[in-house]
């Protein structure tokens, strides 16, 4: 089989960029190992940011995020029993969107379908080869068989384990990692939120997060021991803690069945760089951050679009300029990121290390975010995504 532009992954990174090269009437493949109701079913973020919404929106892939999405225009941020409102619209003009990344994902799957696109369930993608040839491609077993997709270039937005980040030689690839001594135990629950926005908490306890899915179910998260296990934990014992946590005067948690609960750990990584040839790194395959920032989903759709522009670009006329920039437009806004997910992660949990000290240092840090405009905006303006011209390389 042959294809413009071979791409291993279906999730959101994935199958935006075969979405959005379609609109432009460039052919594609995704490649995803997985059954289409695994992926359909796999929990993952939810929080867009502003230009993540907007791109759904732009490309036609907005039309159910805008009936059921719910749009936000500030965060509480809670600590020493007293909540602070950063309020985005004010000051940075933009909004986020409470809307699932399997919803997204669902969208997607359903758009590309109709349309006739190629999106092979089931299909597992073993090695990539070629890659610094013209023709790379991809071997990969379907239905019984061993076959190979062969392409133009080839996009690996196969996840932290995928094989794409692996196919880059050893003398070339540089990693940057940070494991945190701390993981985030997170509930769904069958109840209203309690809360018109999220609570990014901070206690002594430790952090606590109160998000939601939709108007009817909540989403909400406990900071744990980096080697602690759901099962230790009764949905007694969840409520309890979180009513701790989130303790605030004249303000009480809503309690529902919980219907799914699990341990996410918490780590930051990068990867450069995200080409090699006519490979291209994009989400979880080049870069990790930890769930405090929301930035994780929003960082793949980011690769993604840019590198769709690079790509239209390229076919149009063989321009190669936006494709050569590609890997450290990306790496800059990567690293902003990393940067906010870092500074929010550490402002907002208790390290099991920390002193006296630094929980005073956390307090006088989130005081500060709470009285000074300044500090207000800068959170405002990273939490709700910066522009494409604050990465564009000179």
């Amino acid at each position: 089989m042959r294809t413009s532009v071979a791409i291993i992954g279906a999730g959101p990174a994935g199958l935006l960029l075969s979405h959005l090269l379609a609109g432009e009437g460039i052919e594609s493949v995704v490649l995803e190992s997985r059954s289409r109701e695994y992926v359909e079913q796999r929990q993952r973020a939810g929080i867009l940011e502003h230009g993540t919404a907007e791109t759904l929106r732009k490309s036609g892939a907005g039309e159910r995020m805008d009936r059921e999405g719910l749009v936000h225009e500030g965060i509480e941020l809670r600590f020493a029993g007293d909540g602070h409102r950063i309020d985005f619209a004010a000051l940075a003009g933009r909004s986020v969107t409470v809307y699932a990344q399997t919803e997204v994902v669902k969208d997607l799957i359903a758009l590309r379908l109709a349309a006739g696109g190629d999106v092979l369930f089931d299909a597992e993608a073993y090695e990539i080869v070629g890659v610094e040839t013209d023709s790379p491609s991809v071997r990969y077993r379907h239905g019984g068989a061993e076959q190979e997709l062969h392409a133009d270039v080839v996009v690996a937005a196969d996840g932290f384990h995928g094989i794409g980040r692996p196919t880059i030689p050893d003398s070339v690839l540089r990693t940057a990692s940070r494991e945190y001594p701390y993981a985030w135990l997170g509930i769904t629950a069958q109840v209203p939120p309690s809360t018109d926005e999220l609570i990014y908490c901070r206690h002594e306890r430790g952090f606590a997060l109160h998000s939601m899915r939709s108007a009817l179910v909540s989403r909400l998260y406990l900071q744990v021991p980096a080697d602690d296990d759901a099962a230790n934990w009764s949905d007694e014992q969840v409520w309890n803690e979180l009513d701790r946590r989130f303790e605030k005067r004249g303000w009480s948690l809503r309690h529902g069945p919980i219907t799914e609960k699990s341990v996410t750990p918490m780590r930051s990584f990068v990867a450069e760089p995200m080409r090699y040839g006519q490979l291209f790194l994009a989400g979880d395959a080049a870069h990790i951050v930890p769930p405090t920032g929301a930035k994780g989903l929003n960082l793949a759709a980011a690769d993604v679009t840019l590198l769709a522009d690079a790509l239209i670009e390229w076919y149009r006329s063989k321009d190669t300029a936006m494709l050569d920039a590609y890997p450290e437009t990306a790496l800059r806004r990567v690293w902003r990121a990393q940067q906010f997910s870092y500074f929010m992660t550490s402002m907002l949990h208790r390290d099991p290390a920390m002193d006296e000290y630094g929980a005073r240092l956390q307090i006088a840090e989130l005081d500060y975010v709470a009285r000074s405009t300044a500090a207000a905006t800068s959170l405002a303006e990273n939490y709700t995504g910066l522009p494409r011209k604050s990465f564009q390389v000179p």
